[in-house]
């Protein structure tokens, strides 16, 4: 089938947007590719369509749980066979889910990158048929990048196996030498990044100044009608404003990843069919949320990276209408971000004390857990090892990051039941315990594939079909299982800790001083981008932003904070460039007063010179030293 039939048969478009289609031809003409697309730039169909095209099944790491569930949803709707594969799972599971993408017809089977490296998987890739590799969130391999996964650094063993496999690799948020280093990560034949620009014409970026945030959200909310999100650090905060929205007559609600499965997908739904105006929110809430309509995102916090803050504000107006992206700021977030950036690189005997009390807590021995997970309950285990919270949450993603463990997000796993023995026993069964025959009647009805895989299930809806209540269905399901008729796993609402090497003596457990001290290093440099883009009064945000990401000759937005303070000066952006640039170099080489200034500036109007003179004053850029004399601010 042709790219553009698969395009409407299994979505409905007629027509690609700008440079998906250059990313899909360059994937089918087998050339390595890293698609560079910003937040709702429609990254997932370059990789899924190509797939569609070729025999075989297409093999997708990505790094979240929650995307990878999204995902597979999403193409299983479209009648796609996709599947995936994520902390939780048991091993059972995950050996008939990859049985099924040899001897099945699945076309996506999603995998973290944490899974590629265990031996189940390396033996069943070596027998699929494999069109393509898709590397997700692609930023993650580089240690330059914001969310650093040294698992990503083994998916280039995948190539060993199978070396003529295409890589297409997708990122919403990279800087220039993350672009060169996914490349050189990923083992490109050639050089191949095709890059949509960041810029965002519909959407006005805005720092404002702001001690009472809470009444500041309620001003925008009520001038800027239609859906929103609002920003907050700590899952205290999300209830708090929401209830405070809510008293001023705002339907808002509040997202955070303590939240069971259904509360998430309650609230969720609730916001994208507009019952909900606002989600008061973590960073936990909006991947793999595709809403349009977003008119505007509010952060009250500043974020860790220039990164996150892009990927976060670019949830607003992916409709390509009018939408804002909104941080209020005061002084004392600085020094909350400084403070957030020492806090996240624990000392690194406090990381091998965390290591040594999850062994404990988990009753792990010495050679024992490789590739096993369990479900961590971080309030409960920072109270029984007397450790803040903040501080354990920092030990877990730096041993994450050195390779020892990985923790999923908290994420909720349905139950699952799988019939362990044949249909003849089965009858048998039934015969011989007349009490189980309805109830088992009843699930047979209810789901299908019961014999050959593991089914999600749900207690409540069988409970209603059976007019009993969960309780009593959640007792016959384990009276089955401990009979070993089924298989019944229960459902989890926990983060998942999984050991990606066998527990080590905590004497063995080496943390390179370099990389600790080279990674805070950048954590330094992205936090201090972070805050020249809140505090800087001169420059255009969207600027800003372009300039981080690599691309140069970009002109102000003119719809941001500092362009309307500009517009106000009723120049062209040729008059004040030249006046601004004239400026600059002059009182570089001289400190001059004000008049002496005027009079040296060549080719714009007085009037004018003095409008941009103000200007620069009042933003900080030109000083007046004791003498009165201008001096140009670094």
């Amino acid at each position: 089938m042709d790219i553009h039939q698969i395009l409407l048969k299994y979505w409905g478009y007629k027509n690609f947007r700008p440079l998906q289609e250059d990313i899909i031809n360059a994937t089918l003409a087998e050339k390595d590719t890293l698609a560079l697309l910003p937040t709702g730039g429609g990254k997932s169909i370059c990789f899924q369509i190509p797939a569609m095209a070729k025999e075989g099944i297409c093999i997708v790491v990505s790094p979240l749980i929650a995307l990878m569930k999204d995902q597979v949803q999403n193409l299983v709707s479209r009648n796609i066979k996709a599947v995936a594969i994520y902390a939780g799972m048991t091993r059972r599971e995950i050996d008939i889910t990859l049985d099924n993408c040899i001897y099945g017809n699945i076309k996506f089977l999603y995998i973290s990158p944490e899974r590629i490296e265990t031996e189940i998987f390396k033996e069943r890739y070596k027998k699929m048929n494999v069109n393509l590799i898709a590397v997700d969130e692609a930023h993650c391999i580089s240690q330059w990048g914001y969310d650093f996964r040294p698992a990503y650094l083994n998916i280039t063993n995948l190539r060993k196996e199978k070396p003529d496999v295409t890589f297409i690799a997708l990122t919403a948020t990279a800087t220039p030498e993350v672009v060169i280093d996914i490349q050189k990560q990923l083992k490109f034949k050639n050089e191949n990044a095709l890059q949509k620009s960041f810029e965002r014409k519909n959407l006005a970026y805005a720092v404002l100044p702001e001690d009472d945030k809470k009444n500041r959200i309620l001003k925008i909310l009520k001038s800027v009608p239609g859906t929103s999100v609002v920003y907050v650090r700590s899952r205290k905060k999300t209830k708090e404003i929401a209830l405070f929205l809510q008293k001023n007559g705002i339907a808002s609600d509040f997202y955070h990843a303590g939240l069971n499965n259904e509360e998430r997908t309650i609230k969720q739904n609730n916001w994208i069919n507009n019952t909900t105006q606002v989600i008061v929110s973590t960073n936990a809430f909006g991947m793999g949320i595709d809403k349009p309509d977003v008119r505007s995102v509010i952060h009250i916090d500043l974020p860790d990276s220039l990164e996150a803050y892009f990927q976060e504000a670019g949830r607003a107006g992916r409709d390509e209408k009018k939408a804002y992206a909104i941080l209020l700021f005061e002084e004392a977030d600085r020094i909350d971000l400084e403070k957030r950036i020492v806090s996240s690189f624990p000392e690194i005997d406090t990381i091998k004390q965390v290591y040594q009390s999850l062994a404990n807590f988990f009753q792990v021995p010495i050679g024992s857990a490789l590739n096993e997970s369990y479900s961590l309950n971080i309030l409960e285990f920072s109270e029984q090892y007397n450790l803040e919270i903040y501080t354990v949450y920092n030990c877990l993603k730096f041993l994450e990051k050195e390779g020892y463990l990985t923790l999923s997000e908290s994420n909720h796993n349905a139950s699952r039941i799988k019939i362990e023995i044949s249909k003849d026993d089965l009858y048998e069964f039934q015969v011989k315990n007349n009490k189980f025959d309805i109830f088992l009647k009843t699930i047979l009805r209810s789901y299908t594939g019961l014999f050959e895989n593991y089914a999600k299930i749900d207690e409540f809806e069988i409970a209603k079909r059976l007019k009993s209540n969960k309780d009593q269905v959640v007792k016959g399901l384990q009276y089955l299982n401990n009979l070993e008729i089924i298989s019944y796993l229960e459902q989890t609402n926990q983060p998942q800790l999984t050991y990606l090497t066998e527990r080590l003596n905590v004497k063995d457990i080496s943390i390179s001083a370099k990389h600790y001290h080279e990674r805070k290093e950048i954590a330094v440099k992205k936090m201090e981008s972070v805050i020249y883009f809140a505090t800087a009064k001169h420059k255009c945000r969207s600027e800003i932003l372009l300039n981080y990401f690599g691309e140069k000759d970009v002109y102000r937005c003119g719809v941001c904070d500092v362009c309307m303070e500009r517009n106000k000066l009723e120049l062209s952006d040729v008059e004040f460039s030249s006046v601004s640039d004239q400026v600059k170099k002059i009182v570089q080489k001289e400190k001059l007063p004000i008049t002496q200034l005027i009079n040296k500036i060549e080719g714009v109007r007085d009037d004018k010179t003095i409008k941009v003179i103000q200007w620069l004053i009042e933003n900080d850029k030109l000083v007046s030293n004791k003498e009165n004399l201008l001096e140009w601010r670094k």
